[in-house]
This record gives structure tokens, sequence and C-alpha cells, in this order.
């Protein structure tokens, strides 16, 4: 069965499913919903709380529809046993028909609290109870119809999806037949089904991941065996101005081991924000120029770039290691002769941005690739770097620096294509940020607080999780609009920048300048400052909307303050609730990375690595067990020769999930 042989596929469609990668059956049935709206339990409006529900009442009183600007607004009543709520729409126009005055209605919607006030905001009519999906869009084809056509494509499940894990396997794990979980996934019968659908889906995924990266991992390159004298990483040491923690003398030990061994080191070092990544790539980099090679590090902004250029001017070049800078906003003459400075050896250590990747870009005998923040750069970008610097069939080896903590399981099943260190360990007498939950009713305090900081030659950071405001979302707060505020009113006279993702670049590398240079005391961002930015002078973080955050994103916004001697402090705005308590109570990213994972599942982790190369869409489970159990499950097929037979399948399946992720990707 073809695309095309599907009611409501004509060409227009075809080409729409084409351009988000979906070239046939098996890649319509694999692209599952990002989420489920229970439309099976009405909730009475006196219980409701705020996010998606469904409530059943009736219209108290006739619609009314407001225009304005070219927009529509329909307001409406709803009433039930317990309480009644004002039901909103923007743009539907519609919806006027709908709403007759009397008549029982169940609507599924979401409610928004502003100011106190309570609203019903953009509700469907719910005519058929169910658990619906909700996918991804597509541009050119309507939800509905979307869907129309997934139920159509299901009758060829069987056809498309054939089975991939063992009988037994399946059996010792409690996990459902293949073709039954994709079926559930899409349209689940109720609750529980969808449990045994996800639970399957993602078991398979994970163990299959696994297998494919073991058979990668399998295939060693040739490196540059270095000749790294014993006592070269304590003479590293002994040149810097501050003792090293036991975990840093540890993790420079393995980088060194691997260093020495002539298969090219794949290494992540991860730890939290303070506790000297930067010196360790600093000392794999001495000990790489030691040998007689070049190194490149490669930061995810210029600003960062920037900084590590000027530390490794004070710190390696006494060593006499020659440094150099490399960005895309150097005029065309300086560019010309960094491009001179790397393909000749003049530089041993080149630091820059995606500009050591550019086109023109040589080195003379490039022995090791450092990235930092390992999350902002693809597989891609990684390997065009470290591939820059191959030489007879063998490559550079490569450092990578990430600082989102992750729980060592997940880190090592997500990076299983590089080995792992992990810095336990921050530096003594470094001060912990004091983070304070802020009411709403306490922000003119917050603010006065800020006043009191900048008076002193502080800065301070404030973060908003929307660029612009926001129909949709009145309750959120957004980085222009707050922007705008604190200038004309708590913050006035005092220099407040303004910052976000899609600021074009130069701008954007401009208004961070200032901030990092001490020009303005107050930076109004979106999440773009989560990395790349270090500002020992930051004192203040403040989160609007904190509880629309992860706490590991959380957590990273926290770590941009706190990186000087002087005590700082993170306020989070909103109401109480289990998960920020939990922020207020611990400065350990790994304890709050695990305890993310218990909130929220691994899925929105997951998404910090993004390669852009996965075979699969991987869809966990909320249960942290699932880590666990597969990689307790693989290690087992491994060890286990009786099951040979079984590890053989689940190889077979995972290089066929790869070549069909191969297919994918040609065909678009």
């Amino acid at each position: 069965m073809e695309l095309s042989a599907i009611k409501g596929i004509g060409p227009s469609r075809l080409e729409a499913l084409r351009a988000v990668g979906i070239g046939s059956l098996r890649d319509l049935l694999y692209r599952l919903p990002l989420r489920y709206e229970d439309r099976t339990h009405p909730v009475d409006i006196a219980q409701l709380l705020p996010g998606p529900a469904m409530i059943r009442g009736t219209v108290a009183e006739p619609p009314k529809l407001n225009r304005f600007g070219g927009l529509t607004r329909v307001t409406a009543t709803l009433r039930d046993g317990t309480g009644r709520i004002s039901l909103v729409w923007f743009n539907q126009p519609w919806m006027m028909q709908q709403l007759p005055v009397g008549k029982p209605v169940m609507l599924f919607g979401t409610l928004s609290v502003k100011n106190g006030r309570r609203s019903f905001q953009n509700a469907s009519v719910v005519t058929e109870p169910c658990i619906l999906p909700v996918y991804k869009a597509v541009p050119g084809i309507p939800a509905k119809s979307y869907r129309t056509m997934m139920r159509q494509a299901l009758d060829a499940v069987d056809e498309c999806c054939p089975e991939t894990l063992p009988r037994p396997l399946r059996l010792r794990h409690g996990l459902c037949e293949k073709n039954y979980a994709i079926r559930q996934a899409h349209f689940p019968d109720s609750a529980e089904d969808l449990r045994l659908a996800r639970r399957r889906i993602s078991f398979e995924q994970m163990l299959l991941f696994q297998a494919a990266l073991a058979d990668a991992r399998s295939t060693v390159e040739p490196g540059f065996p270095l000749p790294i004298a014993d006592d070269a990483p304590d003479r590293f040491w002994a040149g810097l101005p501050f003792p090293p923690t036991a975990a840093q003398r540890r993790v420079l030990g393995e980088i060194a081991d691997d260093l020495r061994r002539d298969r090219a080191m794949s290494r992540l070092v991860q730890g939290d924000v303070g506790c000297g990544k930067t010196a360790l790539a600093f000392g794999a980099i001495a000990l790489t120029c030691g040998c007689g090679y070049q190194c490149a590090m490669m930061a995810p902004t210029e600003i960062l770039a920037q900084q590590h250029y000027e530390t490794a001017c004070r710190i390696l070049e006494p060593m006499g290691i020659r440094c150099g800078l490399m960005t895309g906003s150097m005029k065309a003459s300086d560019k010309a002769r960094a491009h001179r400075a790397a393909s000749d050896g003049t530089w041993q250590a080149v630091f820059g941005t995606h500009a050591l990747i550019s086109e023109g870009v040589s080195y003379a005998r490039l022995g090791l690739v450092v990235t930092d923040e390992q999350h902002r750069f693809g597989v891609r970008q990684r390997s065009a770097l470290r591939d820059r610097g191959e030489q007879q069939g063998r490559v550079p080896h490569v450092l990578v620096m990430s600082a989102t903590p992750i729980p060592r399981t997940l880190a090592l099943i997500l990076y299983g294509d590089l080995d792992l260190s992990v810095v336990d360990e921050l530096p003594p007498g470094r001060t912990p940020v004091r983070t304070r939950l802020v009411p709403e009713n306490r922000r003119d305090d917050m603010y006065a607080f800020v006043r009191k900081e900048i008076a002193a030659g502080r800065q301070a950071y404030v973060v908003c999780p929307l660029v612009e405001d926001s129909e949709t979302m009145e309750d959120v707060r957004s980085a222009q609009a707050t922007w705008r505020e604190l200038c004309e009113g708590p913050l006035n006279g005092i220099r407040v920048g303004l910052t976000w993702g899609a600021q074009p670049p130069a701008e954007k590398e401009q208004v961070l300048h200032e901030f990092s240079a001490g020009n303005l005391d107050v930076l109004v961002s979106t999440t773009v400052i989560e990395v790349g930015v270090n500002v020992p002078n930051a004192t203040v973080m403040i989160i609007e909307n904190a509880a629309r955050f992860g706490l590991s994103q959380l957590h990273q916004l926290r770590g941009r303050v706190g990186r000087g001697s002087k005590e700082s402090w993170c306020f989070l705005l909103a109401e109480d609730s289990e998960k920020l308590r939990f922020l207020t109570t611990t400065n350990d990213g790994f304890k709050v990375s695990q305890k993310d994972l218990e909130l929220r599942g691994p899925g929105d982790l997951m998404g910090t690595r993004q390669s852009g190369e996965a075979f699969v869409e991987i869809l966990l489970d909320g249960d942290v067990r699932l880590l666990d159990e597969t990689a307790a499950c693989f290690r087992r097929l491994k060890e286990d020769p009786s099951l040979a037979g079984e590890l053989d399948m689940v190889r077979s399946s995972a290089a066929e999930a790869m070549r069909d992720r191969i297919r994918t990707i040609a065909r678009n």
C-alpha cells in the first residue's frame, strides 16, 4: 500500500508529507503523537486547575463576538452544579453557532489565570469522549485530516511494521506485540492500553539505539598516539594559580590515557556549573600541544569563544602555547590572517565558533578537537571539525564538554558513542546560589532588591518564556513586554538590554558584549542566555513563569549567576509547587536532573542532544526504571551465549532501523 492510496492524500499533500520526512506508510506510522488530550473525564468547574482539561455544563447566556484590529474574540459563560467559568475564543468566530444557550455541552480547552481572573480558552466541542492524539503539525494538512489519514494507514500496520523483538524477550519483560503497540499509540482505547503501547515502543527504541551504538563503537578509528609523559598532568596543574580538585586530577588522568592510545579519543566530560571543566579542556590542550600537535576549541557564542581565548592567553601562553581567536564577525583582513595562522601552525591552540569549520579553514597538524556545551552542537558539526584534521587515515582526538548534568545511566545511553567522565566535585569556597520562590504580590520587593544590587555595582538577568505577547497565552510574560515595562517602571533610569534567539546575530552579539563588558545593568532575554554567557559580576537571576520550565533548564539558567565571589540569588516567579520547592533546597545539578527525570520522564532531557542524526524518534515512558531495564537487557543479551539468537535479531532490527533512517534522509 502506497501513501498515495490513502483517501485524501493527493499530490499537494504528498509533497507536504515529504517536506517533513514522511515518504512511506512506514514513515507515517512511526510518526507518533506528540501528546494526548484525555477527553474521557470531565472536571467540575470548581475543581479546575491551570492547564488543559475537559468540562461539561450549559451555556448560561448568548455568546458575544468582538472585533478589533482585524481579529475576533468570542466570549461566553458556562455553568455546572459547582460554578461558572468564562469561555474565550480568539479568531474562531464560528464558535458563535456552536454554543446554544441552555443546551448541555462538553468542551476541551485550557484554563488560564491572569490577575486572579479565570478563563477557559480556545476550547473545542467534544462530541464523543476519547483519548485524542495530537501530532506535530504538517503545514498544509489540517489536524483532523491528518488523523483521518492515520486511521487508514493503520490498516497496513502488519505489513509495514513487522515484529522486531524476539518473543522470549517480550515475555521476559512484559512487552506487547508491535502491531498492537502502534495501533494503541495512535488511537488508544484506554489509558492502560496507551501505557502498554508506550512502554513497548520506548523499550524497543532504547534497546535498538543501544545496539546500533554498540555496533558503531566496534569500529575503532585510528588516532594520533601522543607521547605524554607520566608527570605531564601534574606539571600542568602546578602551572595554574589554583589547586585542582581530586575529580579534576582523576578526569585529566583519564584524558591523558586516551591521548596516549592509537585510537582516537571520543570522551564526554560532564559536570555541574563551576566544577572546572574549562580547566580540564585547557589541560587536554596543554598535553596535546606539548607533543607538537594543534588544538581547536569550539564554543556556541562569540562571547564565550572570546572569553575562552582571553583565559587561554593568561594560562596557556605562559606555558609556551601560542593561542588565536577565529570568529564569524572578524573583518576580512583579520579572518585571512587567522586562516593563515591556523593552516601554517603559527597558532597551536585556536578558539572560535562555527567559524572554525567554515569554508577555507585548514589546520597544520590538528590533534585535538574540543567542543564546549555539547547540546548546542550537533554530531555533524563536531565531525566536520574533526575531519579537518584527518591525516593519512588518522583523525584527531575529540573531547566534549557538557554543563548539563544528566543521571549517569541516561548519559551512558544518550552519549553511547562517547566515553564518559563525570566531574562530581566543586572547588572549595564556591558560594551556592540562593534560590527563592517569589509570589506575584512580592514582585515590587524583588525589584527593590535588584535596584540595591545594581547600586552596589552588580548586574542581573530577567528570563521570560516568550519573545513577544501571545493572545493564546495571556498569563505568560514576554521578553519584549517585560523589557518595556521595566524601562518605564520599576527599573526606570537603569541600563536594561534585550536579547532573544531569533534576534539578528550581530545585534545579539552586541547586546551580549555590552552586558559582559558592564555597559548594561540588566539583561532581559529568553532562554538564549542558557549557555554561552559568562558574566561573574551578575548576581541576580529572575525567571518569569518559572513553572513553565523543566527543573534541569531552571538549574542551567540559575548557573548564569554565582560565577564570582559575591553572594548570588535566583528568583522564581510562580505559584508554589513541589517541583519549584525542590529547586530551592539544592544546588546539586545531578540531584536536580534526577528529580526532573522522575517528574517528567526522560523525553525532554533527551532533547538536549540535538544531533539531528538519531535514527529513531526516541519516545520514552515516564518510568525512570525503563532506562536501567533496557541497559540490563542488552547487557544480558551480549553476555549470555544461550541468547545469541535473540541478540542477532535485535542487532538485525537495529541495523534495519538505521538503514531506514538513512533512506528517509536520502529521500529528503
